[in-house]
């Protein structure tokens, strides 16, 4: 039964008007503003655009009427619902985003780029560098666009199918990449773990080696992974982050200073011996598989933006997320051109290993490769936490194991934990090589995670507004970033199709060359 005021409204009228308003408001306040700073760097002044669609079916947020509220509105619905729980995971600030961030790029695979430089020559390497930094420094800002218009999206796998009309097979189909991404990551870093302790032990007597030390990396990965909440891994993450800056610091300063690169033959007699050549082009006879290779080796260390729905989902203000970028950025920029020419100028192109750290003498190798410990260790257990997110959240979503320290919820999140690292392990034992399976993934998950999604949200994005730029505003920077993120879905079908192609072919010339050890092997894998 409604009741009346003194003006003779019924409450149920002023409810009805006060929601209207409501929403009126929240269309009026949230206009999307793409030319404005705020949009590049972020802030409290951010403009956060409208939906492309309702919030998914598969994601509870307490009401039916919660698909028409505001993003703010949202955001504010899960901070207030995780206060006074024992585990909060809306906790990060853009700092300690920031720490995430350098902790996941600031990684082993920078002593890959020597090695790329190699291939293509000094210019088109740092050319590359600079050109891949900067398509995935705007992605990732369409990335940090769509989770601010939708709040609630935990993952890559819920915008996968958003981006893609709401159908489910979008969701799966991009939950299966992810996974397969994340814990290939996983068995990359157990593969260089073992790689590592063989390089440490060389001449001590162990008992199948490489299957032996993978066994020890992947126990060790799985206890450190067992934290739950990304506020904590943040503060282990820029302590990897830190040290990993030591240890290619030491790397390319030994590189200058060592009398030879490890394997110096003056006479040429057993190598394209001599001293060090470097060259500012690709040689004469680089083929297309490699060149094409060491491309995907740069590529892959910038491409990121599968993690980055899940550290957003855990700020306390995602609005800040630019600072945490932009400052990773340019720090990658800097870092890794510094460390991939002066090491490659110092070891050249016939002495090249990778990672590099083969390059240097075996005292300067030892020590600069165990700085690198913290980061070996740290990265998968980032990766293998995501997975376990994506998983975990899902069976556990509207239940009280989520948030309180129940045995429940630990058993089944150190399950969860195990599983992925038993199938790194497998993956660590079956793809036993570093260049080539950095390749792999870059060309079969990034094609998608670094550029299709990205192009396909610009647009989606702009039909939300009301327009799509480049078709009603006739503008000059509609137009050009239009066919910019274009050509973004362009260089991922190129990834996926020819990428794939070159890097399984390298594979195949690796094991016919016999460069690379067998499945399942106990001989040393090290460097």
């Amino acid at each position: 039964m409604a009741h009346h005021d003194s003006s003779g409204r019924t409450t149920s009228d002023e409810k009805l008007d006060d929601s209207i308003q409501h929403k009126r408001r929240a269309s009026n306040m949230e206009v999307p503003d793409p030319a404005g700073w705020s949009s590049w760097f972020g802030g409290k002044d951010v403009a956060i655009g409208p939906r492309i669609g309702p919030v998914l079916s598969s994601i509870s947020l307490g009401s039916d009427s919660e698909s028409e509220q505001s993003s703010t509105a949202i955001l504010d619905k899960q901070l207030a619902a995780e206060d006074g729980h024992a585990i909060r995971y809306r906790t990060c600030s853009w700092q300690k985003t920031a720490g995430l961030l350098f902790s996941e790029y600031i990684c082993l695979a920078i002593m890959s780029f020597p090695w790329s430089y190699s291939v293509l020559g000094l210019v088109p390497g740092l050319i590359l560098t600079i050109v891949s930094a900067a398509i995935v420094l705007y992605t990732s800002l369409v990335l940090w666009e769509f989770c601010l218009r939708h709040p609630e999206v935990r993952d890559v796998c819920d915008i996968g199918q958003m981006l893609f009309w709401n159908k489910k097979w979008a969701w799966w189909a991009t939950a299966v990449m992810f996974i397969l991404n994340n814990t290939f990551i996983q068995g990359l870093h157990v593969l260089v773990g073992a790689k590592y302790l063989n390089t440490m032990t060389e001449a001590d007597d162990v008992g199948c080696r490489t299957v032996s030390f993978g066994i020890v990396v992947t126990v060790i990965c799985w206890v450190c992974s067992l934290p739950r909440t990304f506020d904590m891994l943040s503060k282990l993450g820029t302590v990897s982050a830190f040290f990993t800056f030591i240890s290619v610091l030491l790397a390319t300063v030994f590189a200058a200073v060592q009398a030879h690169p490890a394997g110096f033959d003056p006479d040429g007699s057993s190598v394209p011996g001599g001293n060090p050549i470097v060259t500012a082009v690709p040689v004469l006879g680089t083929t297309f598989v490699n060149g094409l290779g060491a491309f995907l080796n740069i590529s892959y260390t910038f491409i990121g933006q599968i993690t980055l729905p899940s550290f957003i989902a855990e700020m306390k203000d995602p609005r800040e997320f630019p600072k945490a970028l932009w400052a990773c950025t340019i720090a990658e920029i800097v870092l890794f051109s510094v460390v991939g020419s002066v090491v490659y100028a110092y070891v050249g192109n016939q002495y090249m290993t990778s990672p590099a750290f083969g390059s240097l003498e075996p005292l300067f190798k030892k020590v600069s490769f165990s700085f690198m410990i913290p980061t070996i260790v740290f990265l998968g257990v980032l990766y293998a936490s995501v997975s376990a997110r994506f998983v975990f959240f899902r069976i556990f979503q509207n239940s009280r194991h989520k948030n309180e320290h129940t045995f429940v919820g630990w058993a089944s999140w150190a399950s969860i934990l195990l599983a992925t690292w038993i199938v790194a392990f497998i993956i660590a034992q079956v793809i036993p090589f570093f260049s080539s399976l950095l390749s792999l993934m870059s060309s079969l998950f990034d094609s998608f995670f670094g550029f299709i999604f990205w192009g396909v949200a610009y647009f989606r994005m702009r039909r939300a507004d009301g327009t799509i730029a480049v078709v009603k505003e006739h503008t000059t920077a509609g137009y050009l970033l239009g066919a910019l993120n274009v050509f973004i879905i362009l260089i991922g079908l190129f990834f996926l199709t020819v990428g794939t192609y070159a890097s399984v072919e390298s594979i195949i010339l690796e094991f016919e060359s016999g460069a690379v050890g067998s499945v399942f092997s106990c001989a040393s894998n090290g460097l």
